[in-house]
């Protein structure tokens, strides 16, 4: 039906109702002219005998001469009441749809119900990147405080920061859940949300009692002097750093770090200016700027250091896994171990080791953490703790995948999304090492898909 022939239905019942309340008031004006034109009557002949007697008898009659008006007016208005209950029930019954914001009667405002799923979605997940954003700005500016104030100064702050990790944590559980089919689906949403206010919560008093403690917006020069002492430390590290070590997960971290420290170069010139010209608010926004590209400079050194070093222990630890492997497999190898889904996974462990040891013997570069990690899935599936040396690989693998995204994630959050954050709070909780490896690894992948979507942080 179209739209004009739905309008058209209620400008029809009106006018029929129009018409009919029209029949009620005239009927209603017959009555009232029906009442007084016996008073409006003009009596103009002369008196004569026995006037009493006929004067009295219209009194008498006029009773009898009300109950036809009164009768008609009874019928008009019943008349418009039944036509009122039609109009409210055809209007209740009818297919035009209601306004919005209205009922099902289209007259009265709907009651607010709960909001869309899409939206608590959305809200969701704003909220896990929002949270997680200032836990990882307040422990940057922890670790700056520490330059002038004792452990004890900063437990409290310490604690709230863990206490809202604590909530993050949980709120991420939650959306995990989710995302694998939870029958409540808003209340799980509205979990997420709750919970990463109240993690917003302690981390905005937390803020704002160590902004206090620090005394920026009083007084910046001490914090200044701080962070260009660590500025400098930086810059010396930067430039020793292993130029070769370009490959793996920290491509191009190198021209990150002097990126941020020209920016860091530029804020601490500017809260220099800003403190000369006794402006410490101004000072203090800069400082922080400072600051932050400080500590993001200081990531990405950092995971370039502790790559060399995990890939020398990897290194060291790759003959031991591949004798702990064979170990770990020599109990399922008699003459049914190539049968069923344990055969499959023998053989492929089998493929895998040998593959690995072609590949450390041909005298070509290769990806030691990468090797390693192959050695560890590949026998998982299969080991039974024979081995000390693969527990060990399996922990130094799982370790620099989840630091290498932790480290992402802290570099890009501009940029980077709640799914990742969700995958590596789960790698971080998980006693699985492989498990913790790969969700690591998928998290820094998703994280990876962010950037290249909504480009590089300022």
């Amino acid at each position: 039906m179209t739209p004009s022939l739905i309008r058209g239905r209620p400008r029809r019942g009106r006018s029929h109702i129009s018409v009919r309340v029209a029949h009620a008031l005239l009927g209603v004006v017959a009555g009232v002219v029906w009442l007084v034109l016996p008073w409006m009557t003009i009596n103009d002949d002369p008196p004569v005998a026995g006037a009493r007697v006929s004067a009295a008898a219209p009194a008498e009659s006029s009773g009898t001469d009300l109950v036809l008006p009164v009768a008609v007016l009874v019928v008009v208005v019943a008349l418009a009441a039944y036509a009122s209950v039609r109009r409210v029930r055809r209007t209740r019954s009818r297919t035009t749809p209601a306004a919005a914001g209205t009922t099902h009667v289209g007259a009265y405002p709907s009651p607010a119900g709960p909001p869309p799923l899409a939206d608590l979605d959305d809200r969701s997940r704003a909220a896990l990147v929002g949270a997680d954003n200032r836990l990882r700005t307040l422990r940057e500016e922890i670790t700056f405080a520490a330059a002038g104030a004792g452990p004890e100064e900063l437990a409290p702050f310490t604690r709230e920061a863990a206490a809202a990790e604590a909530e993050l944590a949980a709120a991420c559980a939650i959306r995990r859940r989710y995302e694998e089919g939870v029958p409540e689906e808003a209340a799980a949403l509205a979990g997420v949300v709750g919970r990463c206010e109240e993690a917003e919560r302690r981390l905005t008093g937390a803020a704002e009692g160590l902004r206090a403690l620090r005394g920026l917006d009083r007084d910046p020069a001490a914090a200044l002097a701080s962070a260009e002492t660590r500025f400098r430390e930086l810059t010396a590290r930067t430039a020793g750093a292993d130029t070769a070590l370009t490959d793996g997960s920290v491509t191009g971290y190198l021209e990150l770090a002097k990126d941020s420290l020209v920016t860091a170069t530029v804020d601490l010139n500017q809260t220099h200016q800003a403190t000369a010209s006794d402006r410490p608010e101004e000072a203090a926004q800069h400082l922080r700027a400072a600051e932050t590209a400080i500590a993001r400079a200081d990531v990405l050194v950092t995971a370039m250091t502790r790559l060399r070093e995990a890939r020398t222990e990897a290194a060291r630890l790759i003959p031991p896994a591949l004798t702990g492997a064979e170990a770990e497999l020599a109990p399922f190898r008699d003459g049914t171990a190539y049968e069923g889904e344990t055969g499959a996974r023998l053989r492929h462990a089998d493929a895998v080791l040998a593959a690995v040891r072609q590949e450390t013997t041909s005298g070509q570069p290769y990806d030691p953490l990468g090797v390693l990690r192959r050695i560890v899935h590949a026998t998982a599936p299969l080991a039974t703790g024979r081995s000390g040396v693969l527990p060990v690989a399996a922990l130094l693998v799982a370790r620099e995948s989840v630091a290498a995204a932790d480290d992402y994630v802290t570099v890009h959050r501009v940029a980077v999304g709640a799914a990742p954050r969700v995958l590596l709070s789960q790698a971080r909780l998980t006693d699985d090492l492989p498990r913790a490896d790969a969700l690591a690894r998928e998290a820094r992948d998703l994280a990876e898909r962010d950037v290249r979507l909504r480009g590089h942080p300022a």
